[in-house]
Protein backbone atom coordinates (compact mmCIF):
# COMPACT_ATOMS: atom_id res chain seq x y z
CA UNK A 1 0.00 0.00 0.00
CA UNK A 2 1.17 3.84 -1.04
CA UNK A 3 -0.47 5.76 1.47
CA UNK A 4 -3.77 3.64 1.68
CA UNK A 5 -3.84 3.21 -2.25
CA UNK A 6 -3.88 -0.32 -2.94
CA UNK A 7 -0.43 -1.43 -5.71
CA UNK A 8 -1.00 -3.79 -8.43
CA UNK A 9 1.49 -6.57 -8.50
CA UNK A 10 2.74 -8.60 -11.22
CA UNK A 11 0.46 -11.69 -10.69
CA UNK A 12 -2.67 -9.56 -9.95
CA UNK A 13 -1.62 -7.64 -13.15
CA UNK A 14 -1.21 -10.79 -15.24
CA UNK A 15 -4.21 -11.80 -14.22
CA UNK A 16 -6.26 -8.58 -15.43
CA UNK A 17 -4.36 -8.59 -18.88
CA UNK A 18 -5.31 -12.19 -19.47
CA UNK A 19 -9.31 -12.18 -18.09
CA UNK A 20 -10.02 -8.79 -20.37
CA UNK A 21 -8.49 -10.50 -23.31
CA UNK A 22 -10.00 -13.47 -22.40
CA UNK A 23 -13.38 -11.76 -22.48
CA UNK A 24 -13.28 -8.80 -24.72
CA UNK A 25 -10.30 -9.37 -27.15
CA UNK A 26 -8.27 -6.63 -25.69
CA UNK A 27 -4.50 -6.90 -25.77
CA UNK A 28 -2.71 -5.04 -22.56
CA UNK A 29 0.74 -4.99 -22.51
CA UNK A 30 3.44 -3.97 -19.50
CA UNK A 31 3.46 -0.63 -20.19
CA UNK A 32 -0.29 -0.18 -19.53
CA UNK A 33 0.21 -1.07 -15.76
CA UNK A 34 -0.40 2.64 -15.11
CA UNK A 35 -3.39 2.93 -16.86
CA UNK A 36 -4.97 -0.34 -16.05
CA UNK A 37 -4.50 1.08 -12.04
CA UNK A 38 -5.46 4.07 -12.16
CA UNK A 39 -8.73 3.21 -14.59
CA UNK A 40 -9.76 0.51 -11.24
CA UNK A 41 -8.94 2.33 -8.43
CA UNK A 42 -12.13 4.23 -8.18
CA UNK A 43 -13.75 0.63 -8.73
CA UNK A 44 -11.69 -0.65 -5.40
CA UNK A 45 -12.91 2.08 -3.40
CA UNK A 46 -16.61 2.27 -4.22
CA UNK A 47 -16.68 -1.38 -4.09
CA UNK A 48 -14.46 -0.84 -0.64
CA UNK A 49 -11.48 -3.48 -1.43
CA UNK A 50 -8.06 -3.29 -0.03
CA UNK A 51 -6.14 -4.59 -2.37
CA UNK A 52 -6.41 -5.97 -6.10
CA UNK A 53 -6.20 -9.78 -5.14
CA UNK A 54 -10.03 -9.07 -3.43
CA UNK A 55 -11.11 -7.56 -6.20
CA UNK A 56 -10.22 -10.01 -8.78
CA UNK A 57 -11.64 -12.41 -6.16
CA UNK A 58 -14.83 -10.72 -6.44
CA UNK A 59 -14.64 -10.63 -10.44
CA UNK A 60 -14.10 -13.84 -10.66
CA UNK A 61 -17.21 -15.22 -7.96
CA UNK A 62 -19.53 -12.98 -8.97
CA UNK A 63 -21.62 -15.31 -10.89
CA UNK A 64 -24.22 -12.53 -12.09
CA UNK A 65 -20.95 -10.94 -14.19
CA UNK A 66 -21.72 -7.51 -13.59
CA UNK A 67 -18.11 -7.16 -11.92
CA UNK A 68 -16.50 -7.89 -14.51
CA UNK A 69 -19.07 -5.51 -17.07
CA UNK A 70 -17.74 -2.83 -14.65
CA UNK A 71 -13.82 -4.11 -15.17
CA UNK A 72 -14.26 -4.05 -18.65
CA UNK A 73 -16.29 -0.21 -18.54
CA UNK A 74 -13.35 0.84 -16.91
CA UNK A 75 -10.41 -0.55 -18.96
CA UNK A 76 -11.97 0.05 -23.08
CA UNK A 77 -11.24 2.74 -23.84
CA UNK A 78 -14.08 5.38 -25.81
CA UNK A 79 -12.16 8.19 -27.64
CA UNK A 80 -14.82 9.02 -30.81
CA UNK A 81 -15.82 11.77 -32.32
CA UNK A 82 -18.48 13.13 -34.72
CA UNK A 83 -18.09 12.72 -38.55
CA UNK A 84 -15.06 11.10 -37.65
CA UNK A 85 -13.34 9.80 -40.98
CA UNK A 86 -15.07 11.61 -43.26
CA UNK A 87 -14.55 10.07 -46.39
CA UNK A 88 -16.93 7.18 -44.97
CA UNK A 89 -19.79 9.23 -44.64
CA UNK A 90 -19.21 10.86 -48.16
CA UNK A 91 -18.69 7.15 -49.78
CA UNK A 92 -22.17 6.40 -47.95
CA UNK A 93 -23.78 8.85 -49.60
CA UNK A 94 -22.13 8.97 -52.85
CA UNK A 95 -21.78 4.65 -53.81
CA UNK A 96 -24.18 3.43 -51.21
CA UNK A 97 -27.57 5.63 -50.76
CA UNK A 98 -28.20 5.53 -54.87
CA UNK A 99 -28.16 1.74 -54.81
CA UNK A 100 -29.73 0.95 -51.42
CA UNK A 101 -32.80 3.71 -51.70
CA UNK A 102 -33.47 3.14 -54.86
CA UNK A 103 -33.97 -0.62 -54.78
CA UNK A 104 -36.43 -2.35 -57.34
CA UNK A 105 -37.86 -3.92 -53.85
CA UNK A 106 -37.80 -1.50 -51.51
CA UNK A 107 -36.84 -3.05 -48.07
CA UNK A 108 -35.36 -1.63 -44.69
CA UNK A 109 -31.69 -0.42 -45.14
CA UNK A 110 -29.98 -2.00 -41.91
CA UNK A 111 -27.00 -0.32 -40.57
CA UNK A 112 -25.05 -1.38 -37.97
CA UNK A 113 -22.57 0.80 -36.04
CA UNK A 114 -20.46 -1.96 -33.91
CA UNK A 115 -18.11 -0.38 -31.57
CA UNK A 116 -20.46 2.41 -31.30
CA UNK A 117 -18.61 4.19 -27.65
CA UNK A 118 -20.47 7.09 -26.69
CA UNK A 119 -22.85 7.41 -30.33
CA UNK A 120 -21.12 9.99 -31.71
CA UNK A 121 -20.38 7.57 -34.59
CA UNK A 122 -24.49 6.32 -35.18
CA UNK A 123 -26.03 10.13 -34.78
CA UNK A 124 -23.46 10.63 -37.53
CA UNK A 125 -24.44 8.29 -39.81
CA UNK A 126 -28.73 9.05 -39.04
CA UNK A 127 -27.49 12.92 -39.92
CA UNK A 128 -25.96 11.74 -42.92
CA UNK A 129 -29.07 9.82 -44.15
CA UNK A 130 -31.73 12.53 -43.46
CA UNK A 131 -29.64 15.32 -45.27
CA UNK A 132 -29.34 12.89 -48.21
CA UNK A 133 -32.74 10.86 -47.80
CA UNK A 134 -36.23 11.90 -48.57
CA UNK A 135 -38.70 11.52 -45.64
CA UNK A 136 -40.17 7.99 -46.89
CA UNK A 137 -36.38 6.44 -47.92
CA UNK A 138 -35.68 7.80 -44.57
CA UNK A 139 -38.48 6.07 -42.93
CA UNK A 140 -37.19 2.46 -43.97
CA UNK A 141 -33.71 3.11 -42.31
CA UNK A 142 -32.85 1.03 -39.19
CA UNK A 143 -29.51 1.79 -37.34
CA UNK A 144 -28.42 -0.98 -34.67
CA UNK A 145 -25.69 0.51 -32.57
CA UNK A 146 -23.81 -1.74 -30.13
CA UNK A 147 -20.90 -1.31 -27.50
CA UNK A 148 -19.06 -3.88 -24.77
CA UNK A 149 -18.82 -0.74 -22.26
CA UNK A 150 -22.56 -0.16 -20.49
CA UNK A 151 -21.05 3.82 -19.24
CA UNK A 152 -20.44 4.30 -23.25
CA UNK A 153 -24.08 3.25 -23.96
CA UNK A 154 -25.64 5.61 -21.38
CA UNK A 155 -24.28 8.52 -22.70
CA UNK A 156 -25.12 7.30 -26.03
CA UNK A 157 -28.81 6.64 -25.05
CA UNK A 158 -28.53 10.56 -23.48
CA UNK A 159 -27.66 12.02 -26.40
CA UNK A 160 -25.74 14.74 -24.08
CA UNK A 161 -22.33 16.11 -25.55
CA UNK A 162 -20.54 18.82 -23.56
CA UNK A 163 -20.42 22.03 -25.92
CA UNK A 164 -16.87 20.93 -26.80
CA UNK A 165 -17.21 17.90 -28.10
CA UNK A 166 -19.41 19.37 -30.93
CA UNK A 167 -17.54 22.16 -31.75
CA UNK A 168 -16.33 20.06 -34.88
CA UNK A 169 -19.36 19.86 -36.11
CA UNK A 170 -20.77 21.98 -39.30
CA UNK A 171 -22.60 24.93 -38.21
CA UNK A 172 -26.04 23.80 -40.04
CA UNK A 173 -25.63 20.55 -39.03
CA UNK A 174 -25.74 21.72 -34.81
CA UNK A 175 -28.80 24.19 -35.96
CA UNK A 176 -30.81 21.54 -37.22
CA UNK A 177 -29.83 18.08 -35.16
CA UNK A 178 -29.14 19.59 -31.73
CA UNK A 179 -30.60 21.49 -29.27
CA UNK A 180 -28.69 23.24 -27.01
CA UNK A 181 -29.23 22.12 -23.07
CA UNK A 182 -31.11 25.04 -20.66
CA UNK A 183 -30.50 24.84 -17.03
CA UNK A 184 -28.99 21.90 -15.91
CA UNK A 185 -28.11 20.72 -18.69
CA UNK A 186 -26.08 24.42 -19.40
CA UNK A 187 -23.07 23.85 -21.10
CA UNK A 188 -24.31 20.38 -22.84
CA UNK A 189 -26.03 19.82 -26.41
CA UNK A 190 -28.24 17.24 -26.95
CA UNK A 191 -29.21 15.31 -30.50
CA UNK A 192 -32.65 16.02 -31.56
CA UNK A 193 -35.06 13.69 -30.78
CA UNK A 194 -35.67 12.40 -34.13
CA UNK A 195 -32.22 11.62 -34.68
CA UNK A 196 -31.89 9.51 -31.35
CA UNK A 197 -35.31 7.42 -32.11
CA UNK A 198 -33.58 6.15 -35.65
CA UNK A 199 -31.08 4.28 -33.05
CA UNK A 200 -31.55 1.13 -31.26
CA UNK A 201 -28.28 1.11 -28.73
CA UNK A 202 -27.68 -2.62 -27.57
CA UNK A 203 -24.60 -4.17 -25.22
CA UNK A 204 -22.80 -6.83 -27.31
CA UNK A 205 -19.40 -8.18 -27.21
CA UNK A 206 -17.77 -8.71 -30.41
CA UNK A 207 -16.11 -12.12 -29.23
CA UNK A 208 -19.51 -13.58 -28.19
CA UNK A 209 -21.77 -13.03 -31.12
CA UNK A 210 -22.54 -15.69 -33.24
CA UNK A 211 -25.46 -14.88 -35.16
CA UNK A 212 -27.54 -11.63 -34.66
CA UNK A 213 -30.23 -13.39 -37.03
CA UNK A 214 -30.10 -10.86 -39.41
CA UNK A 215 -27.85 -9.05 -41.89
CA UNK A 216 -26.61 -5.62 -42.90
CA UNK A 217 -26.08 -3.44 -45.83
CA UNK A 218 -23.26 -1.49 -43.99
CA UNK A 219 -21.28 -2.63 -40.66
CA UNK A 220 -19.13 0.33 -38.91
CA UNK A 221 -16.36 -0.98 -37.07
CA UNK A 222 -13.99 0.94 -36.61
CA UNK A 223 -11.30 2.02 -34.49
CA UNK A 224 -11.62 -1.17 -31.96
CA UNK A 225 -9.69 -4.25 -33.89
CA UNK A 226 -6.70 -2.22 -33.10
CA UNK A 227 -6.92 -2.63 -29.64
CA UNK A 228 -6.93 -6.75 -30.68
CA UNK A 229 -4.49 -9.20 -32.12
CA UNK A 230 -4.53 -10.96 -35.03
CA UNK A 231 -6.41 -13.72 -33.67
CA UNK A 232 -8.67 -11.95 -32.13
CA UNK A 233 -9.48 -9.97 -35.57
CA UNK A 234 -9.62 -12.66 -37.53
CA UNK A 235 -12.87 -13.93 -35.41
CA UNK A 236 -14.08 -10.40 -35.75
CA UNK A 237 -13.75 -10.15 -39.83
CA UNK A 238 -15.55 -13.64 -40.08
CA UNK A 239 -18.13 -12.61 -37.91
CA UNK A 240 -18.90 -9.30 -39.18
CA UNK A 241 -18.27 -10.93 -42.92
CA UNK A 242 -20.88 -13.14 -42.11
CA UNK A 243 -23.38 -10.29 -41.02
CA UNK A 244 -23.20 -9.04 -44.16
CA UNK A 245 -25.74 -9.09 -47.26
CA UNK A 246 -24.03 -10.27 -50.35
CA UNK A 247 -22.83 -6.33 -51.90
CA UNK A 248 -22.74 -4.99 -48.51
CA UNK A 249 -20.43 -2.50 -47.54
CA UNK A 250 -17.42 -3.12 -44.20
CA UNK A 251 -16.12 0.06 -42.72
CA UNK A 252 -13.15 -0.08 -40.70
CA UNK A 253 -10.82 3.01 -39.52
CA UNK A 254 -7.88 4.42 -41.56
CA UNK A 255 -5.22 2.99 -38.84
CA UNK A 256 -6.48 -0.04 -39.28
CA UNK A 257 -5.93 -3.54 -41.71
CA UNK A 258 -7.41 -6.37 -42.97
CA UNK A 259 -3.96 -7.77 -43.73
CA UNK A 260 -3.12 -11.29 -43.00
CA UNK A 261 -6.82 -11.52 -42.34
CA UNK A 262 -8.34 -14.11 -44.33
CA UNK A 263 -12.05 -12.94 -45.55
CA UNK A 264 -13.98 -13.13 -48.61
CA UNK A 265 -14.48 -9.28 -48.72
CA UNK A 266 -13.39 -7.07 -51.81
CA UNK A 267 -11.54 -3.78 -51.30
CA UNK A 268 -12.71 -0.97 -52.81
CA UNK A 269 -11.36 1.93 -51.16
CA UNK A 270 -8.91 2.63 -48.26
CA UNK A 271 -10.60 0.97 -45.08
CA UNK A 272 -13.76 0.09 -47.49
CA UNK A 273 -14.57 -3.70 -48.42
CA UNK A 274 -17.81 -5.22 -49.45
CA UNK A 275 -19.10 -8.68 -49.54
CA UNK A 276 -19.18 -9.86 -53.20
CA UNK A 277 -23.01 -10.59 -54.55
CA UNK A 278 -23.68 -14.05 -54.74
Amino acid sequence: MIEGTPVLHDRELAAIVQLVYQKSGITLHEGKRALISARLQKRLREGGFKSFKAYLATVEQDESGQELVSLLDAIATNHTSFFREPQHFTCLVERLLPRLANASRPRDIRIWSAACSSGEEPFSIVMTLMDALPLQAMARVRVLASDISTKALARATSGLYPMERVQSVPLATLKRYFKRGLGALEGLAQVAPGVRSAVEFRRLNLLEIDHLGETFDVIFCRNVMIYFDKAVQQRVVTMLERHLRPGGTLFISHSESLNGIRHGLRWVAPATYERVAS
